[in-house]
């Protein structure tokens, strides 16, 4: 059995934290569970979307058989709820692991200042009954910042590593929870599309919303490198070009959130910027959700007034 379908979700929305992009210093008015300020945990409303998620994701066919994540704590806590709700009735004790892969953390740019990590697995291990500290990430964004470019390919590394492990596993479909900006990466990977304006809105990465790929080639098998360890090169995967990552695949449903009360909410996109800079008029911090992208708003729900 070949793996036939990914979905895709966005952490729910989070507790806030802001950057000073002349020194990189990351803070946050909320003490992070992690102890790391760039490593929010979600907002209150946050934890209800991640419950409407959670519901959502039960229903899904074919059913989820494995969980893969950003290791930042938004992530985990994000899809925490529908491991927990899944693993009442799985037989594969593979399908109650959270399994925490870098290669579809996190993107803060071409920082001058260290590339925030999450917590070690240790850590997180604590905080998360279900989180796998066995599990070895594929691979590692470099700590010295990431060109947008290298954003994609990275995720495009990730992804082929994570198809090729669940061909192995012969699972049929995966759900990946990361970001706004890895999310659309992820989108333009699978289906080998790049637009020539990064800034494009061509995926939809509001909070909680899930997206749906298919597979189009289940017989394409491509020999990669293996990535050699932190500040190497990425190897190379031909994804551009129509060609799309492990066989090529096409999205279905792009950002659904008819199952979330209020709609689509904080969506997102590149601004074309890779680098925190602080704008005229602005203050000496720059939220980091939206300093190097721009937020955007959806279509929200008219049953959630207190979010319109």
């Amino acid at each position: 059995m070949s793996l036939e379908v990914i979905y895709v979700t966005r952490h729910g929305f989070r507790s806030n934290w802001v950057v000073e992009p002349k020194t990189g210093t990351y803070s946050t008015s909320i003490p992070s569970p992690t102890g790391i300020a760039s490593d929010p945990a979600l907002a209150g409303y946050g934890v209800e979307q991640s419950h409407e998620l959670s519901t959502h994701l039960q229903t899904l066919s074919p059913p989820i058989e494995r969980f893969y994540t950003s290791p930042f704590y938004r992530c985990i806590q994000t899809i925490s709820p529908a491991v927990e709700a899944i693993a009442k009735t799985a037989s594969d004790p593979e399908t109650c692991k959270i399994r925490g892969e870098n290669g579809v953390g996190e993107w803060y740019g071409m920082a001058r200042f260290d590339h925030p990590s999450p917590a070690t697995p240790g850590v997180l291990k604590k905080l998360f009954e279900r989180y796998d500290e066995s599990y070895e990430a594929e691979i590692k964004p470099s700590v010295n910042g990431e060109t947008i470019d290298e954003l994609h390919d990275r995720t495009a590394y990730a992804l082929h590593r994570l198809i090729e492990k669940s061909d192995r596993e012969g699972v049929k479909a995966i759900l990946i929870c990361t970001h706004a900006a890895t999310l659309i990466a992820i989108g333009r990977a699978l289906t080998g599309r790049m637009p020539e304006d990064t800034a494009e809105e061509d995926f939809r990465p509001f909070t909680c919303g899930v997206s749906t790929f298919v597979r189009k080639n289940k017989e394409a098998k491509v020999e990669v490198p293996a990535w050699e360890g932190p500040e190497t090169k990425i190897p190379h995967v031909e994804w551009r070009g129509g060609n799309g990552v492990g066989g090529g695949w096409e999205i279905t449903k792009s950002g659904d959130c008819s199952f979330l009360s209020g709609g689509e909410e904080r969506g997102w996109r590149f601004s074309g910027d890779e680098s925190f800079v602080a704008k005229a008029g602005e203050g000496p911090a720059l939220d980091a959700g939206s300093g190097l992208g721009v937020v955007i708003e959806g279509n929200k729900s008219s049953s959630n007034p207190s979010r319109l």
